[in-house]
């Protein structure tokens, strides 16, 4: 087994190019002055936190959590765990008080990394969390520090030396854990663990022109000159979700520069700004949910910006519609690649779809990726063209299981034919020509009249009718069928709008049992930041309006 870690990489980089940008913190709306970091300056800032935390009782493999926005301190703190041998833990920014018990407690965290507004909440729990010893607050113009805090600049000026690499008390290892907790939209959140040598080979082998591993590490540093890409890359969805996280840990990998932006919910205007003004090379986006809102502001004002400089948008975690991307495309070069990745935080690599200028694939329609197939309930492979649904299993590099939970684990990984694969619940058939034709997550499967129904299939003809912006499907209880489709709505165009008229758009696409049986119209669908639909908390809320409707009658 290798022995690869990203930190090891990561110095090797900054040791080759000092003084090469790696991150700046920018306003493209307002008037806050951007934060820019070389690759010098970053490495000896983590080398503070890195001996903070250990100075504080941090030992090897300890958990620390980043409770943070979008800002160079998530980076630079996750950096400082890969040096120290420490497990960086993501954490939703919109969690509140219950969840984040359940969070740090499941995950034994002992230090938390967190913005200065979230610092009135933390005060509420801490005596809950009596493990937890060390608190790193985060500046961001909401108030003081607390007492039990302590400032991040403190730490990040901390560092031993000058010297980029940092020694901590015991080795690096391959086996060393980036613990990736999932979004929790169909249960409580669960750690995905994820070795670091699996994670940096995945990666690799993902690359244009992947790097020569023959001679380890320092083997790597005669190839950078000429395999390192140095882009511009914007991680405009989270970083606390993996498409976000990865998309910038790939630019850090690549020796490029990391922007994020000031505004803590994502701006179309303010997105298209950075775009134009810091020359982006690479974005991560969520889907339509992104991209709808930046073909408006597009269209609306077609000359103020300039994405000339944009290569590729990777999109994951939510459905990017063929017309949506169409739409994108005019205002790209014509080599900009849009991808829309198929993966979850168990199974990275499960497939892609790639669009170009004049050749938009079609919605929900993958190339399979090389570790990856389709297996049917009875653990054998689908073949091509039967027409038989099945669930997207990755083998390769993929996780360690989950944290704490051997019984999710021995679920969802599994064997077929001797080989170890992850398995996370998404269904697909394999079309004749070997594409991937996704249904969705078996756990969000509708069954009504014996029939599954895969929401995300409903709710992609829901959002091409004029009057649907955005659209969820859930499953009521229902007396005759078990279960009715009922589609949550937001509205684009209210005057136009009638339910008859949208449950008959979807029938001319689908077949009628799979159209809505009821359609709710609501402000927002309530996404979360990574795109993705709290199916659980829709299905609830869409329960309780029938029956008060139905008592008011």
């Amino acid at each position: 087994m290798s022995d690869w870690h990203h930190a090891d990489i990561l110095e090797a980089i900054a040791q080759h190019q000092p003084e090469a940008p790696a991150q700046a913190f920018v306003d493209p709306l307002g008037g806050e002055p951007a934060r820019r970091y070389s690759q010098a300056e970053m490495h000896r800032r983590a080398n503070g936190v890195a001996a903070t935390l250990i100075a504080r009782g941090a030992k090897r493999q300890d958990k620390v959590a980043q409770y943070l926005y979008n800002v160079p301190e998530y980076l630079e703190s996750v950096l400082a765990c890969f040096k120290a041998s420490l497990v960086p833990v993501n954490t939703n920014y919109r969690y509140v008080e219950g969840e984040l018990l359940y969070l740090w407690d499941n995950a034994d965290v002992v230090a938390v990394v967190f913005h200065g507004c979230f610092a009135s909440r933390i005060a509420d729990l801490r005596s809950k969390m009596p493990g937890i010893h060390t608190w790193l607050w985060v500046d961001d113009g909401s108030g003081p520090c607390p007492e039990w805090a302590i400032p991040y600049e403190q730490a990040a000026a901390a560092a031993p030396d000058d010297s980029l690499a940092f020694e901590a008390p015991w080795p690096r290892r391959g086996d060393d854990l980036w613990l990736l907790y999932t979004g929790g939209t169909t249960g409580m959140p669960k750690g995905v663990m994820w070795r670091l040598d699996d994670l940096w080979l995945l990666g690799n082998e993902g690359r244009p022109e992947p790097f020569d591993l023959s001679r380890g590490v320092e083997g790597l540093v005669p190839q950078f000159d000429e395999l390192l890409m140095r882009r511009v890359s914007l991680p405009a969805c989270p970083l606390m979700h993996g498409t976000g996280f990865l998309t910038a840990l790939g630019g850090m990998l690549n020796g490029g520069t990391v922007i994020t932006l000031a505004n803590r919910r994502f701006d179309a205007v303010a997105t298209l700004e950075a775009i134009t003004r810091e020359k982006i090379n690479g974005m991560a986006i969520v889907g339509d949910a992104f991209a709808r809102p930046m073909v408006r502001a597009l269209e609306a004002e077609p000359d103020r910006f300039d994405l000339s400089s944009l290569e590729a948008v990777v999109s994951s975690g939510a459905m990017w519609s063929a017309e949506v991307k169409r739409e994108f495309l005019r205002f790209c070069p014509p080599e900009t690649i849009l991808t829309d990745s198929l993966g979850s935080s168990e199974s990275i690599g499960m497939g892609r779809s790639d669009s170009t200028a004049g050749e938009a694939t079609e919605t929900a329609s993958f190339a399979l990726g090389d570790n990856a197939c389709v297996v049917d309930d009875d653990g054998n492979k689908v073949e091509p063209g039967s027409g038989v649904l099945g669930r997207i299993a990755v083998a390769g590099h993929i996780p360690v299981g989950y944290y704490k939970d051997p019984e999710k684990t021995a679920a969802i990984f599994t064997e077929v034919d001797g080989v170890r694969y992850s398995m996370a619940g998404d269904y697909a058939t394999v079309e004749a020509d070997g594409s991937l034709k996704l249904y969705g997550r078996g756990s969000v499967c509708i069954n009504s009249g014996g029939e599954k129904i895969f929401p995300e299939e409903v709710e992609e003809v829901l959002k091409t009718h004029p009057s649907v912006r955005d659209a969820v499907c859930v499953g009521v209880p229902d007396e005759r069928f078990g279960q009715a489709v009922t589609a949550v709505v937001e509205l684009d165009d209210s005057e136009g709008y009638s339910e008859p008229d949208v449950i008959g758009w979807v029938k001319r696409e689908l077949a009628s049992y799979k159209a809505p049986k009821r359609i709710l119209v609501r402000d927002t669908v309530g996404r979360a930041a990574n795109g993705k639909a709290d199916y659980n908390g829709l299905r609830d809320w869409a329960v309780s309006e029938l029956a008060s409707r139905e008592a008011a009658r």
